[in-house]
C-alpha cells in the first residue's frame, strides 16, 4: 500500500473516531467541552431563585419546579433548595465550596446527583437568570429571580446549554 494512501486511511479513521466521541452522551450532555462563567462573582448569586427548567428523561407530572435560596454565611455560601431533577424532587441544605471560577460544590450532606460539582454556565448581566450544569451531565437546570423568565433569556439559556453539550430536547420548562 502506498504511504499516502495509508496516511489518508489513518486520517479518515481518526476523523471518524473524533465524530463518534463527540456524540457520546454523559447523562444529559455529550462529552463536548463545558465552560463555567469565569467572570461571575459567586457572592452575587445570593437570594431567592425559582427553578424554571430542568432536564428529565421522562418528565413527571408530580415533580414541579422548585426553588433555591443561596445565603452568604460567615463560612461562605450555603444553599437551601428543593429542585426537580430528572423527574424527582430533591432537597439540599448544604454549604457550597467555591472550587473555581463559576464553580460550586456542596460540602454537606447532598443527595446524588446534587453531591457533585455545579458549574454556573451563564448568568445574564442583571443576574436574573442562572444556568447551572455539571461536567458529568447528570443534571442541568435554569434558575430565575424576580419577574417571570422572558423568552429572550430562555432562548439565551438554551443556546448556552447547547454550546456546553446539552441536548435540550430533554429540557422541561415550567
Amino acid at each position: 500500500m502506498r504511504p499516502s494512501l495509508l496516511l489518508l486511511l489513518a486520517a479518515s479513521a481518526l476523523a471518524l473516531a473524533a465524530c463518534s466521541s463527540a456524540t457520546k452522551r454523559n447523562g444529559f450532555r455529550s462529552d463536548a467541552p463545558i465552560y463555567s462563567n469565569a467572570v461571575l462573582n459567586l457572592a452575587q448569586t445570593q437570594g431567592r431563585w425559582a427553578q424554571v427548567a430542568s432536564f428529565a428523561r421522562q418528565p413527571d407530572a408530580e415533580c414541579r419546579a422548585g426553588g433555591a435560596s443561596i445565603i452568604e454565611t460567615a463560612a461562605g455560601l450555603s444553599i437551601l433548595a428543593r429542585l426537580c431533577l430528572d423527574g424527582e424532587a430533591l432537597d439540599i441544605n448544604s454549604p457550597l465550596a467555591i472550587t473555581g471560577p463559576g464553580r460550586l460544590t456542596p460540602t454537606g450532606d447532598a443527595p446524588a446527583p446534587l453531591d457533585r460539582a455545579w458549574w454556573v454556565l451563564w448568568a445574564d448581566t442583571d443576574l436574573r437568570t442562572l444556568v447551572i450544569g455539571t461536567p458529568d451531565g447528570s443534571f442541568g437546570f435554569i434558575l430565575n429571580r424576580g419577574a417571570p423568565l422572558t423568552p429572550d433569556r430562555l432562548a439565551a439559556a438554551k443556546q448556552v446549554l447547547v454550546f456546553n453539550g446539552y441536548d435540550t430536547t430533554h429540557l422541561q420548562v415550567w
